[in-house]
This record gives structure tokens, sequence and C-alpha cells, in this order.
């Protein structure tokens, strides 16, 4: 090829550039590629996983003759409605109150979770200040400890306050988690460039508006994901409203608890009490679990 006379040497061409979507394509294909076996353990997993909630659902829509029958039946009933209608008018377990403090109680937990470990977990990790690491230690440490170790001196001091049988006895011990303190630091650290917090301060930013300017958008990904998973935890939390609640005022856990009567136990009654139950849990997972499973593995990635 014949160049200008004074002009540089030949560039190569760069070699052409695959689509941007590649790894979404190449992921694609390993999924068509993948053997039977893997697609059989895959079918195998899935029907193991919704078979107790299948079941939970059919009882609830049976009487309790369901329980003993042998082959059990695979097909819903007729009786759903007049199961709910026996467990919103059962005096004893008081349903319609235990919904409502659940999702009172995991909503502000969750978002109390959020904010407080993000804050906590951004300070241990991008902060300079002296005990930074003993603190850290602390926080490690209060996960060793069962959460059963805790009840009877969380009930005396609930006691003391006056709160047993009152909903903030099950919101205010739970407001700051040290799993959430140690996941929001170690997110913090390889996600918030240090770079990023010096300049804002070169900007005149206060620490806590580099939380909100900077760190906040960059820990959004781990944010939902500890929220999400606190707000499960807490709504399944059955041990610590059992013993500081009353059958006045209780959870949903506690409502489907009463239902377990001394004598005789009603398990169409209990099974449409648990199918609720989990109602809110499967619609917070339909509407937020592509959040959830791409907040888990873009942590996975950055670590």
């Amino acid at each position: 090829m014949v160049t200008a006379i004074g002009a540089g040497p030949e560039v190569p061409a760069a070699p052409p550039r695959g689509p941007r979507n590649g790894s979404r394509v190449r992921r694609a294909a390993g999924l068509r590629d993948a053997s039977p076996l893997t697609y059989g353990a895959l079918i195998v997993a899935g029907v193991l996983s919704v078979f107790p909630l299948y079941w939970m659902f059919i009882v609830a829509t049976r009487g309790n003759e369901v329980v003993a029958m042998r082959p059990p039946p695979v097909l819903p009933g007729s009786g759903f409605g007049e199961n709910t209608a026996r467990l919103f008018d059962n005096q004893a377990a008081n349903f319609t109150t235990g919904l409502i403090n659940s999702a009172i109680a995991s909503t502000i937990v969750a978002f109390s979770v959020v904010f407080f470990c993000s804050l906590a977990g951004f300070a241990l990790a991008k902060l300079p200040f002296r005990g930074r690491n003993a603190i850290t230690i602390g926080v490690i440490g209060t996960m060793m400890v069962p959460v059963q170790m805790g009840v009877i001196p969380l009930l005396i001091m609930m006691e003391s306050f006056g709160w047993r049988g009152d909903i903030k006895a099950v919101i205010v011990p739970f407001l700051v988690s040290g799993f959430g303190v140690f996941m929001m630091r170690q997110y913090a650290q390889s996600a918030v460039p240090t770079e990023l917090i010096e300049a804002a301060r070169v900007d005149g930013c206060s620490t806590f508006r580099i939380y909100l300017s900077v760190v906040l958008p960059a820990l959004r990904p781990a944010m939902v994901v500890l929220g999400l998973l606190t707000f499960m935890t807490m709504w399944n939390e059955f041990i610590w409203p059992l013993a500081v609640l009353n059958p006045d005022n209780p959870t949903v856990q506690f409502s489907i608890n009463q239902l377990n009567q001394a004598y005789s136990r009603d398990y169409a009654l209990m099974f449409t009490g648990a199918t609720f139950s989990t109602l809110p849990l499967l619609i917070v997972f339909v509407f937020f679990g592509r959040r959830l499973i791409g907040g888990i593995m873009e942590g996975a990635v950055k670590a």
C-alpha cells in the first residue's frame, strides 16, 4: 500500500469488536448446551422445593382428613373460603392483628437496618479513626453469639421499660444487626473508591453529604439485598415475639402458633394461616427477586 510522504507508519486496523452482550450470548449458549442430567437435576430440585408449599395449599383448601389420606390428594379442594373465614374469625389467634404487626415491624426494621448498617459499614471501611479494627472485631463477635442467649437479658430490659406486650419490644432490639454492619463494610471497601471520597472532601462536602451523594449510590445493590433478607428474617421471627408479646397483640407467626390447640390440631386452619403468612414473602420475592439476585451476583463479582 502506498503511503503519503511524511506520514507516520501505518497503524493496523483494530480487530472488530464483538457485541456488547457477548457474555450474555455465551451464557445462554452454555445453558442450551447443558446435558439432560443437568435439566433432570434442576427439575427434581424445583419439585422438592415447591412441593411443601403446594401441599400446604392443598390442605388449606380441604379439611383435616387430607392429612391421613393415602395416597394424598394432589388437586385443591373447595374449602379455602370456609377455612379463610374461620381463620379470621378465630378470636384466639387475632390473625389480622398479627399480619398488621408483622408488616409494621418487618418494614421498620428493614429500613432501619439498611440505614444504620450502611452508615456504620461506610465508617468502618473508609473513615480512618482509632479503634476501627477493634470495633470491627467486636461486630464480628456479636455474630457468634446465638440469638437464644440474649432472650432472657432482653426480656428483663423490656420488662423494665414497660414494653411487654407492645410491638416496640419486637422492633427496637433489631434496629441494627452485626451481620448488616459487616456486610456493608465488606461491600464498601471494594465498591466505594477512596479517591472519590477525597475529591468530595476537597469540594467541601461534609461526611454525611459524602454518604448521601457518593456512598449511597455505590452501596445500593448491597442495601437492596440486606433490606430484603432483613424483611424476610423479621417476618419469620418466632422465638422473640413468643417471649415478649401476648395473644392480644401478636405477630403473624405467634398467631399461627395460637391455632395449635392443646388437645386437637386443626391442620386445615393452621395451613390456611401459613398460606396467608407466606403470601407477602412471595410477593416481595416476585417484585424484588431480580434485584436480590442481581445484588448478590454483583457483590460476588466485586469480591
